[in-house]
């Protein structure tokens, strides 16, 4: 089938579905074009909330599609690929968080919106690198678990030194293989390429690479960034899925990345064959127990009320 055709029948299936499209910027051009609404992860959640469908299908990895769910549990979810999954996501479970309680029994537990809902049920606040710095400033305990993403707590860590100086701020040692593999020898090897290209970063990123960036930000603050600096050339670190936006919201700039991949591979399975598939055929609805919806919701709930 032609690509003119199946986004067509993709569309014409939308409207009967009455279905709302939500995507990443991290897949494919493609899907991001025939989405309803395109964002990082805090804006897609907020997304799914307020939108009136009564099906919302997610072309994203498989927690994306809980997190909808969980703030929508009378909405059908579905995923376009069950088997995109976060490996972040994974390095972290309920297990491991009670673990920590047990040593700290005063803990809170701020957790990557990147987790499975298993993992949200044994927290107590959800974060995403768009809001996490407003969310832990907030936070009153003395001990202050950040988890899965070693890189991200490092980041916030460091931004609230003093708001977190008499807390004891603990660590989970995960990370997004894509922005841990970032090394300062690609990085500096790109400036010496483009010395008028100022480094945006985002906060996943290995921190032996902080002051090499210009700037250091979720996805949605890369574009803003790029978009509103004067300069009109940018290294861009974080992963390749962000080009497709970067180019139409300033098509007149030029977006360099290191000579590291720089690509989820989970996110690039999704594409339109299986996005249409998805819609036509009903499939990957989210289920989730009803324990683990209770639980795992209020944490999510927590995060859309303490970032406002």
């Amino acid at each position: 089938m032609e690509k003119k055709e199946l986004i067509r029948e993709i569309e014409r299936l939308k409207l009967e579905k009455d279905a709302l499209i939500l995507a990443h910027y991290y897949v494919d051009g493609d899907l991001q074009e025939i989405a309803d609404f395109v964002g990082d992860s805090y804006a897609l959640a907020k997304k799914a909330v307020s939108s009136q469908k009564k099906r919302i299908v997610f072309c994203g990895v498989k927690f994306m599609g809980e997190s909808a769910k969980l703030l929508n549990p009378d909405k059908e979810v579905f995923l376009v690929d069950k088997d995109a999954l976060c490996p972040m996501a994974e390095m972290i479970t309920g297990k491991d968080i009670e673990a920590y309680r047990k040593k700290y029994p005063d803990l809170c537990v701020v957790t990557y919106i990147n987790s499975t809902a298993e993992t949200k049920a044994h927290s107590d606040v959800c974060i995403t690198s768009s809001n996490a710095l407003k969310i832990v400033k907030k936070i009153q305990a003395d001990n202050i678990l950040l988890c899965p993403d070693k890189n991200l707590g490092t980041y916030i860590k460091s931004q609230l030194e003093e708001d977190l100086k008499d807390k004891n701020v603990i660590i989970h040692d995960g990370y997004c293989h894509v922005h841990e593999d970032f090394t300062y020898e690609a990085i500096q090897e790109a400036k010496e390429k483009h010395p008028n290209a100022p480094v945006l970063a985002h906060p996943e990123i290995n921190p032996a690479c902080y002051d090499l960036a210009d700037y250091i930000g979720s996805t949605s603050g890369i574009l803003k960034e790029a978009r509103e600096r004067e300069e009109e050339e940018f290294i861009i670190c974080t992963e390749k899925g962000i080009l497709h936006q970067l180019q139409k919201d300033s098509p007149n700039k030029k977006f360099y990345f290191t000579d590291l991949e720089q690509l989820c591979h989970d996110m690039k399975k999704l594409n339109l064959e299986k996005l249409r598939d998805c819609l036509r055929d009903d499939l990957n609805e989210v289920f989730l127990d009803e324990d683990i919806m209770e639980k795992a919701s209020q944490p999510l709930k927590k995060m859309l009320e303490m970032a406002e």
